[in-house]
């Protein structure tokens, strides 16, 4: 199963504070863990929201919101994309999250949809076209249920 694990944003983070050395050390051992244990599929951190835009659906119309948005709580500042058997496994990786400055931190963990949990909607041909895709762009982790 996939899953992503969604670090949230900080007063700091969406401030613009880099992170430490030591952090970006830890972080980096950690890291390389979750490759050597054939888990980690992607991850990355994030600029603050002033820097990003959200864009808002109304039937037909569109428009566009410009950072920074208000509720830090809500903002997303890393996220991993994981390869694990089960949701006790994913919990047991980011238990052992690097946190050397002894910060409050919430990190979310959500399981990402596989073909099977469309049921019957997802035909054959989209499952194909979905794939095609994949193979075409290289995307991270199984598509098999």
């Amino acid at each position: 199963m996939r899953v992503m694990v969604i670090i949230k944003a900080s007063a700091d983070s969406e401030a613009g504070v880099m992170p430490s050395e030591r952090l970006l050390t830890e972080m980096t051992t950690f890291n390389e863990e979750l490759v050597k244990a054939g888990v980690m599929l992607a991850g990355e951190g994030l600029h603050p929201s002033s820097k990003g835009a959200r864009v808002r659906f109304d039937g037909d119309r569109t428009s566009v919101l410009n950072g920074p948005f208000a509720e830090t709580k809500e903002l997303i500042a890393g996220f991993w994309l994981l390869q694990v058997k089960s949701m006790d496994e994913a919990i047991e990786w980011i238990r052992r999250v690097p946190n050397p400055d002894g910060l409050q931190h919430e990190i979310e963990i959500r399981r990402v949809f596989d073909p099977a949990d469309f049921g019957e909607a997802f035909t054959p041909e989209l499952q194909e076209r979905e794939q095609a895709m994949r193979d075409q762009t290289g995307s991270y982790g199984e598509t098999k249920a």
